[in-house]
């Protein structure tokens, strides 16, 4: 069995198909399909005329008809698609009852991803209605990627979109980032600005994080279907996240929104971690401040010729700390490096993007002689975050730069660009793999084959394979990448 290019001579018999599966469909309680609604002889028409109807014969009649074509259905646009800019679509596969559960449908999308190649498409990619149990399975068995949900135009249903790359050079896409979130209890120090600011799905108030992009277990970041981001890795290795596919996934991206001073702290370096902490990696940052009121400070290191001796004997005095810690200004758009060993602390009020090693370890020297509801203090890490504390760390914040495209941080861990586009600026080129937020209202996402409206602190995973990528419209980005 081999699909051919259907002709006029073929249209009875192609609507007689169509019509004895969507009535078989209405028998099973299937509402996908009702004929000469959805499909219908003039789609059937439309799909002979250009070319895109293709069908094959059994020994009892016309046993497949679909249509094969390198358009995209509007309900397309607003899938996230991981695969290709080249990508082709099947649409209206019909199976006669004659031949179901003899092998045909798997025959014919076989056949359908190889007219497709020979048209130069990358990828394929089909929807099916939400209930239809076969085609859902079908799809599964064949191995292609569920992309997500959008709405049929014809029939305003529900579709599922699925995926799957036709080539080996098939370039994978920006895809965007659903956050896993911290608050409660465990960020007491936050607010409700990631809701009432980003639109961020919070349940708690307070929430303090949103880690934008995450392989931190039990707070990964997923994809609109909910897959986490180390299965993505793992699925789909190189292409994917380069060197990582093998490699322990190295970086953590946030937004915080600290409605509260957070406590004094510091976080130690690879070594330190490795030895003490099961393994872990250690914690290098940086901040990108947001939104700031007129007047904010955050910590930043600690006083020039203190000694640790004088630090424990202030840490166990309690606010004695005060006196050696360095308060900062800062306004939006500064950047400050946090390096392992750089005690700190967020000011209230500050909202900031914060990229980091992929690490949860935080060392608390003070914390403002806060208690909670019961009168008890938050617990201390005094010997560690005294043991792993770099006393000559001494940095200030990095002043916001007004340029279309610069470099702000090219560190050890991570590099950090930042764009303010006013009409258009393509992104750097994307090494292992990179981490897109927009950090405004306003822009958009294009690259070949596609354009998508980015939210205000929206956050993508940018792949090793991705195309070129431009930002369109205007308002300011940020893209972090490993080092």
């Amino acid at each position: 069995m081999v699909l051919r290019q259907a002709k006029m001579d073929d249209f009875k018999a192609i609507c007689a198909l169509y019509e004895q599966v969507a009535a078989q469909m209405e028998e099973k309680g299937l509402h996908q399909w009702h004929w000469g609604s959805y499909p219908s002889e003039k789609l059937v028409e439309e799909d002979i005329s250009r070319s895109d109807m293709y069908c094959v014969y059994g020994e009892k009649g016309m046993a497949i008809a679909v249509c094969v074509s390198d358009r995209q259905d509007p309900a397309y646009e607003s899938v996230n698609w991981l695969f290709g800019v080249h990508a082709g679509a099947f649409y209206r596969l019909a199976v006669s009852p004659d031949v179901q559960n003899e092998g045909y449908g798997t025959q014919a999308i076989e056949d359908i991803c190889e007219i497709l190649r020979n048209r130069g498409c990358d990828a394929v990619r089909c929807d099916t209605y939400c209930e239809n149990a076969l085609s859902i399975k079908l799809c599964a068995k064949l191995g292609m990627r569920q992309a997500g949900r959008s709405r049929n135009h014809h029939r305003q249903k529900e579709i599922i979109c699925y995926e799957k790359r036709l080539t080996e050079e098939c370039p994978l896409l920006p895809l965007r980032m659903h956050p896993a979130f911290r608050g409660g209890a465990l960020t007491p120090w936050g607010g409700n600005k990631l809701m009432t600011v980003y639109d961020k799905p919070i349940s708690d108030i307070p929430t303090g994080e949103s880690l934008e992009c995450s392989c931190v277990p039990n707070l990964e970041s997923t994809d609109d279907t909910g897959a986490q981001l180390s299965y993505l890795v793992k699925k789909y290795g190189m292409p994917f996240a380069g060197k990582y596919e093998r490699e322990a996934f190295p970086l953590l991206l946030k937004l915080i929104d600290a409605r509260d001073k957070l406590s004094v702290q510091v976080h130690p370096d690879d070594a330190y971690a490795a030895a003490h902490e099961h393994g872990k990696l250690g914690k290098t940052e940086a901040w990108l401040i947001l939104d700031a009121p007129e007047g904010s400070q955050l910590v930043y290191g600690v006083k020039a010729g203190t000694t640790k001796g004088e630090l424990r004997e202030a840490c166990e005095n309690g606010s004695e700390v005060e006196s050696l810690i360095r308060f900062v200004d800062v306004r939006p758009g500064d950047v400050c490096m946090i390096p392992s060993g750089c005690v700190h602390a967020i000011g209230a009020g500050i909202m900031l993007y914060e990229i980091q090693q992929s690490s949860d370890i935080t060392y608390r020297f003070y914390d403002w002689n806060r208690t909670d509801k019961n009168g008890n203090k938050r617990e201390l890490h005094l010997e560690k975050a005294l043991d792993v504390t770099d006393l000559t760390i001494q940095r200030d914040p990095i002043p916001a730069k007004d340029a279309p495209c610069v470099r702000v941080l090219d560190e050890t861990y991570f590099t950090l660009d930042l764009m303010h586009v006013q009409g258009e600026v393509k992104t750097p080129a994307i090494g292992e793999f990179g981490i897109l937020t927009a950090l405004d209202q306003g822009l958009t996402l294009s690259f070949e084959g596609a354009d998508i409206p980015l939210k205000k602190g929206e956050t993508f995973f940018v792949p090793h394979s991705s195309p070129v990528l431009t930002l369109k419209g205007e308002g300011r980005a940020a893209l972090s990448m490993p080092r």
